[in-house]
């Protein structure tokens, strides 16, 4: 058994061992028979933690919806609700792409943050919605309202997150920077969450109900008359 000892210093783990691993993918054919090569180290702790972490964003996103599901009563309303998820996950990526920030546990454990603080929003302003619906407004009206009313808590509670965010963001101080890409993946995040939650939620909210309305007036124009219970037809 031959040890190869490779150390990290000026980049990131995950560049290197990309690059050594395409190294020893092209020198795998090469072996005799009966050797073989294998990278160990943190790179494994390194890929456990992406998965594992991929795997518990996966599943923070889907038990959200199901708990949305069961207090609001309605497989639609929660879908559009989680429809600021993909801008929250889009902010992240440009963040750490402007920033020049790799990928790493720290930034998927911000996005994991994301996630709860986007979905809170989104349900803040599709409740309001659904309330002025169930009053008889039009879909339309309703989420243009839900818009213009609940702007102001949900630019509050999405700066609070973000001021108290950028200290860490930056950086700065002795071994800071390894909390540095939590904050910048939760600003980024919540930016783009936060557009999408006043303008992208209120656009699909009434897009679906108008559409369901439209389709609950031609279903009951489609159907007969039907006198009341008791009632003769009087002939004239």
């Amino acid at each position: 058994m031959i040890d190869v000892y490779v150390s990290v210093q000026g980049t990131d783990l995950a560049s290197v061992a990309s690059k050594v691993q395409k190294l020893v993918d092209e020198m795998r054919p090469k072996l005799s028979r009966g050797s073989r090569v294998e990278i160990r180290g943190q790179v494994q702790t390194m890929q456990s933690s992406f998965i594992g972490l991929g795997v518990g964003l996966a599943m923070a996103i889907v038990l959200v919806y199901l708990l949305i599901v069961v207090t609001f009563q309605s497989w639609l309303d929660a879908a559009i609700i989680i429809t600021a998820l993909p801008a929250a996950l889009a902010g992240i990526a440009w963040m750490l792409f402007i920033t020049g920030t790799t990928l790493s546990v720290p930034a998927l454990t911000g996005a994991i943050m994301t996630m709860g603080v986007a979905t809170a929003n989104s349900i803040l302003l599709v409740s309001f919605a659904r309330e002025r619906l169930q009053a008889g407004i039009p879909p339309l009206s309703a989420a243009l309202e839900a818009g213009a009313t609940r702007i102001r808590p949900v630019l509050m509670t999405a700066l609070a997150m973000i001021i108290g965010m950028i200290p860490m963001a930056l950086g700065l101080g002795e071994g800071a920077e390894q909390n540095a890409p939590l904050g910048r993946a939760v600003i980024g995040g919540l930016i783009f969450a936060t557009v999408s939650t006043l303008f992208f939620v209120p656009a699909v909210f009434a897009g679906v109900h108008s559409r369901l309305a439209h389709r609950r007036a031609a279903r009951e124009a489609s159907q007969p008359h039907q006198p009341p219970a008791g009632a003769t037809p009087q002939e004239n």
